[in-house]
């Protein structure tokens, strides 16, 4: 087995090399505006890190979000153009699941990433690799009573320590932790989520209401 992992669903662009056993390299770089730019270059490092070629590949590892669109479509149409070329599966992994797993932690705690517009995107775990609740979208101040009294993780959670003032690191999903996830539950013969993105709100950019379309007559 080996692993490529890639997420693009924060601004952490991300992305690693598992052999089934552990990961082999790994790189990460905190630029929301530069996805498109940053993944392929990355991909390249690990890959030299590794001293290994792309089509020793035998399986593709994505991150499905939740996350802005934009930066969503850059991982999952990568990882689909990978998989197609190689000719390998690809696997979806829930983002907010790759930050409970490189949390480590054993006892009930929230993860929240920053979905903008003063939102978060968050879920409850009952340990690093259970999750309990749906992902979902909302206000820090609208869930309060549901994540009170509980430990935080994620970038969303530290930006609002009035909701989450147990919030900790990890700040950004890692592709290692996607990775070493997902070998664990191919391992345990678990049925990985389709690479679907996993958008909770319409994209940010819309058509203009009262768009006319003009066409030459």
């Amino acid at each position: 087995m080996l692993l490529l992992a890639l997420d693009t669903a924060t601004p952490a662009v991300t992305v690693a090399l598992h052999d089934g056993t552990s990961v082999v390299a790994s790189s990460s770089q905190v630029d929301a505006r530069r996805h498109g730019e940053l993944l392929l270059p990355a991909v390249d490092r690990v890959l030299a890190e590794a001293d290994t070629r792309l089509d020793a590949v035998t399986g593709i590892v994505v991150g499905v979000g939740p996350g802005p669109y934009t930066g969503l479509r850059v991982g999952l149409m990568t990882a689909d153009t990978f998989g197609l070329a190689l000719g390998v599966p690809v696997y979806g992994v829930c983002t907010l699941d790759g930050l409970a797993y490189a949390s480590d932690l054993e006892v009930p705690f929230v993860v929240a990433t920053d979905a903008r517009r003063k939102e978060v995107y968050w879920a409850r775990y009952d340990n690093a690799r259970t999750r309990v609740t749906d992902p979902a979208v909302d206000r820090p101040a609208d869930i309060t009573e549901q994540v009170a009294g509980l430990p935080a993780v994620g970038a969303g959670a530290l930006l609002y320590p009035d909701t989450f003032p147990q919030a900790h690191e990890p700040e950004h999903v890692s592709a290692a932790a996607l990775a070493s996830l997902a070998a664990e539950r191919l391992a345990a013969g678990e049925e990985l989520v389709a690479p679907r993105p996993l958008y909770l709100r319409r994209p940010d950019a819309q058509v203009p209401k009262n768009y006319k379309v003009v066409t030459p007559k």
